[in-house]
Parts: structure tokens; C-alpha cells; sequence
């Protein structure tokens, strides 16, 4: 409990010394950044540029559910394709196997059975023959019904391979939605910051960074952390973990999942695959993993973040997490409850 205590302190006086040490502050002077145009005051523009980067991040987690959805149904159609491959294989052979019997039985005279028996000098010889008759009866019998039922396989494997064709359509549509929006919003948030001075995209960074470490220090304030039972970490925990940490540094690109750039999601995703564990690939599909309370949760947890679960992050102990920002920052270190918290979960619960 000491060394969570202390790990979280530690962690807030590292957000105030990255404060302290930002561009464009120099010891005991303030930031004399000047003020965007339009009136606005740099305050309301990092909210704008936040708030845009924020429904990017949404659209985001659509195109990728979108991407994933759309693997799904292509796996799905080229099995069915195989299916129909064997089916009409099969259907080769039970009609081939149908001939040969129709072609037999032309050969026997196609008498009827009381018509043999009375024609037959030798009645134990026709019995037997009777009975070899009656089992290829049956045999044909058994070979058309798995004719019917082939042929009906195949009827069905056309209409699953429909819907799973309009399926696959309709990620595409989504995809290219998505992937519209996204564009649309980054594209809105780089103008908006690239009409800032350097002095200014100083003091905006400056003020992402308070606005965090606010956040943290009001979550640790909480209590949030005051009940942590300090659970040990899984050892695939710790090979996600260090999948993380070896990340950062690499630059947010949506879409990405490594190994040059990563998007919040595709980071998580990865570094579990890496730890030896699939998980979902969307923050919003991550949520349903299984859940865990805040004071129980360890190194190597995943932290889904907003109301809609947009973003998520890995908890790598004292309070801290690993995570890809946004367009424009790097897969970062900062504070758990630096955004709304909605849920923790556990990969390898």
C-alpha cells in the first residue's frame, strides 16, 4: 500500500516537473504566450483541438470495429466458398455412385422381385439374391437422401454467403464513413493549431499537461487509490507491460497497431498478442472484457476511459498508464485518472 501511495506521489511530482520544465518557461517567469485571433483565448482553442481529436477518436474506433467486422466476414466467405467447393465435389460422386447402381440394375432385367421367383429353378439362390436386392435398394435409397441433403447444403451455403456479402458491404460503407469523419476532424484540429506561433503550441502543450495533471492530482485526492490491495502482476502482465514501455516514444497514427506507430487500441491489442494473449481490437470491444475494481487492478490492466469508451490506456502500477494520445503526440506516460475513468478490465483474468 506504501509503495502504491509513494509511486503515486512520485508520479505527480513528475507531471509538476514537466510543467516546470515545459518550452518556453524559464525559471520563475510566467508564459507571456500571446492569444489566438478570433477572440479566442488559447483555453477554448485546446478544447477545440481536444474536443475534435475526441470525435476522431470516436470515428476511429468505428472504422477499426468496422476493419475487424469485415476480416471477420471475409474469413467467413472464403470457408463457405470451400464448403461449396466440397459440396459439388460430393455431388460428383453421389451421382456418379447413382449411375453405377441405375446401370446395374438395367443389367439384371429390372424384373420385379415375384417375377424372379417365379422364373428361378433355384428358390434358395433367388432368396439370397432377394436379399442382396433389397440392401441395394436401401443403399440407393440412402445415396439419393444424401444427394437431397447435399444439394440442400449447397442452397444454404448461397444464402450465407449472401448475407455475409451484404455484411461485408456494409463495413465498407462504414468504413469509408469513418474514415471520412476522421480525416474531416484531424484535418479541422491541424489547421487550428497550425495558425498558433511556436510560442503558443508552446503554451498549449503546456496546458494539455495541466490540465492532466489537475485531473490526476483531483483522482488521487479522491481516495481513488487509497484502498489498492497492490495485487501482484500475471506474468504475461509483465510481458504486456514491457511491450509498452518499449513503445513509447512512437507516434499516434490512427488505424496503426505497430510496429513503427499505434493508435490507443491497436498499442493494447499488441502489446497482449506480444504478452501471448488476443484480445479485441477496439477500445469499445475491450470493454467487455472482464472487469475489475480500481483498488484491485495491476500492471498490465486495461483502462477504458469515457462515457462511450473511446479510448483506453494500460495501468503499469503507481498510478500511471501507458498510452497513444492523439494525432500529433507519442505513446505516453501519464497519470490513470488524468481522463474519466469508465471501467477497468483484465485481459488475462
Amino acid at each position: 500500500m506504501r509503495k502504491q501511495r509513494r509511486g503515486s506521489i512520485a508520479l505527480t511530482l513528475l507531471c509538476a516537473m514537466a510543467l516546470l520544465t515545459a518550452p518556453g518557461l524559464a525559471a520563475g517567469t510566467a508564459f507571456a504566450a500571446p492569444e489566438p485571433q478570433a477572440g479566442k483565448s488559447l483555453e477554448q482553442v485546446r478544447k477545440e483541438i481536444e474536443d475534435l481529436y475526441r470525435a476522431a477518436g470516436t470515428a476511429t474506433d468505428a472504422y477499426n470495429l468496422a476493419e475487424s467486422e469485415t476480416k471477420t466476414q471475409s474469413a467467413k466467405i472464403v470457408e463457405i466458398a470451400k464448403l461449396v467447393v466440397a459440396g459439388n465435389d460430393r455431388i460428383e460422386t453421389l451421382k456418379s455412385r447413382a449411375g453405377a447402381a441405375a446401370r446395374a440394375q438395367y443389367r439384371s432385367g429390372g424384373l420385379p422381385p415375384s417375377a424372379q421367383l417365379a422364373l428361378s429353378n433355384n428358390p434358395v439362390q433367388f432368396l439370397d439374391g432377394a436379399d442382396r436386392l433389397r440392401q441395394g435398394e436401401k443403399a440407393t435409397s440412402d445415396l439419393l437422401s444424401e444427394l437431397n441433403r447435399t444439394q440442400s447444403d449447397l442452397r444454404q451455403y448461397a444464402k450465407d454467403a449472401s448475407a455475409h456479402w451484404e455484411t461485408l458491404e456494409a463495413n465498407r460503407v462504414k468504413q469509408e464513413a469513418s474514415k471520412k469523419e476522421i480525416e474531416q476532424k484531424i484535418k479541422a484540429a491541424e489547421e487550428l493549431e497550425s495558425k498558433l506561433e511556436a510560442e503558443q503550441k508552446a503554451k498549449l502543450l503546456q496546458l494539455e499537461m495541466e490540465a492532466q495533471y489537475k485531473a490526476q492530482t483531483a483522482w488521487l485526492s479522491s481516495g481513488a487509490l487509497k484502498d489498492a490491495t497492490g495485487a501482484a502482476t500475471s506474468e504475461a502482465g509483465k510481458k504486456a507491460v514491457a511491450f509498452a514501455v518499449a513503445q513509447m516514444g512512437k507516434p499516434y497514427v490512427w488505424g496503426a497497431v505497430g510496429p513503427e506507430s499505434y493508435d490507443c487500441s491497436g498499442l493494447t491489442s499488441q502489446a497482449w498478442l506480444a504478452a501471448g494473449k488476443a484480445i479485441p481490437r477496439t477500445s469499445q470491444e475491450q470493454l467487455r472484457l472482464p472487469k475489475v475494481a480500481i483498488k484491485d487492478m495491476r500492471p498490465g490492466d486495461l483502462i477504458i476511459y469515457f462515457d462511450d469508451a473511446t479510448h483506453v490506456g494500460m495501468y503499469v502500477g503507481d498510478g500511471a498508464i501507458i498510452h497513444a494520445p492523439r494525432p500529433g503526440r507519442n505513446v505516453t506516460m501519464t497519470g490513470a485518472g488524468s481522463m474519466p475513468i469508465k471501467a477497468v478490465v483484465r485481459p488475462d483474468a
